[in-house]
């Protein structure tokens, strides 16, 4: 426990901010996972595109409320792209 008040409110401002961040870090990952889900399962379906716009918004969300760093979020784009178009190309082959 700290001794000084400005350590203690210091604390408290800490919890709070990590209360508000951990639930917009579980939203970005639920997004995200559900994005990978939709395009695993069927990649040329609407669903799927609108799953990975919900992604993309939340994590720049994330990055406005700076919880999450620009490139980091800039990076988990890139992969979730990447993987569509790796799926779509496949799918186009296989057709």
């Amino acid at each position: 426990m700290p001794n000084l008040r400005s350590a203690q409110k210091r604390m408290r401002i800490e919890e709070k901010r990590r209360a508000r961040n951990k639930s917009i870090k579980s939203s970005i990952r639920t997004e995200v996972t559900q994005a990978r889900i939709s395009i695993d399962t069927h990649a040329a379906e609407p669903e799927t595109a609108e799953a990975i716009r919900d992604a993309i918004r939340a994590l720049d969300m994330g990055v406005t409320k700076g919880v999450l760093h620009r490139n980091n979020a800039a990076r988990r784009k890139s992969r979730l792209m990447t993987r569509l178009h790796k799926v779509e190309a496949e799918a186009a082959a296989k057709a």
